[in-house]
């Protein structure tokens, strides 16, 4: 258990590490102070552009994938997996090096969910790609997708391990978006790429 606790804690620090803030500040912007405040891709696209956006999503991404692959590498099982992997989340949206602020945790869920459960991941991301593509609302896609995440594992790749993990995901990804949610009724939510 010494070595869980550990590899849980270490997949909380690297959850933690803000990519989009770094991107920025090499770039002499305070990511905190611009757009939206968010420091995931879709707020780096809003401030900063295409290819700012795709590097923070890309190491986004790696953090939660490289979480999960750490603990399928030592073998810790199912459940450990997925526990580093919510562990790695939860750095990213209460990052140790952001004073416990941070992100949505879309990127890093999708990441860990590459390396937990591939096939669910994709299909987590089609219905992302395609909410946002045919709204322009990169959080509905984010609240559709992972709403149905659960359901997808338990029809496409059951275990309770996995079935658990991804509703603790889904959770976690729609209280990061109540304010999206609230925007969203009230017809004020910030379409993709649209500037502050």
């Amino acid at each position: 258990m010494i070595r869980i606790s550990l590899l849980i804690i270490f997949s909380f620090i690297l959850g933690s590490v803000p990519f989009g803030v770094i991107i920025a500040k090499v770039k002499g912007i305070n990511l905190k102070k611009a757009g939206s405040g968010n420091i995931g891709a879709t707020n780096v696209l809003r401030v900063m552009g295409k290819g700012s956006a795709a590097l923070t999503l890309l190491g986004d991404m790696l953090k939660g994938a490289a979480a999960v692959a750490i603990g399928s590498y030592l073998s810790v099982g199912p459940a450990y997996e997925g526990a580093m992997g919510i562990s790695a989340i939860l750095g990213h949206n209460f990052s140790l090096f952001l004073r416990f602020k941070g992100g949505k945790g879309v990127a890093t869920s999708i990441g860990v969910l590459l390396i937990y459960s591939p096939k669910v991941a994709i299909l987590t991301l089609m219905i992302w790609l395609f909410v946002a593509l045919m709204t322009k609302y990169s959080s509905l896609g984010a609240i559709m997708s992972f709403g149905l995440l659960p359901v997808n594992v338990y029809l496409f790749d059951y275990s309770k391990a996995k079935l658990s993990v991804a509703a603790v995901i889904a959770l976690l990804i729609l209280s990061r978006h109540i304010g999206n949610i609230e925007r969203l009724i009230k017809g004020v939510e910030r379409k993709i790429g649209e500037r502050s």
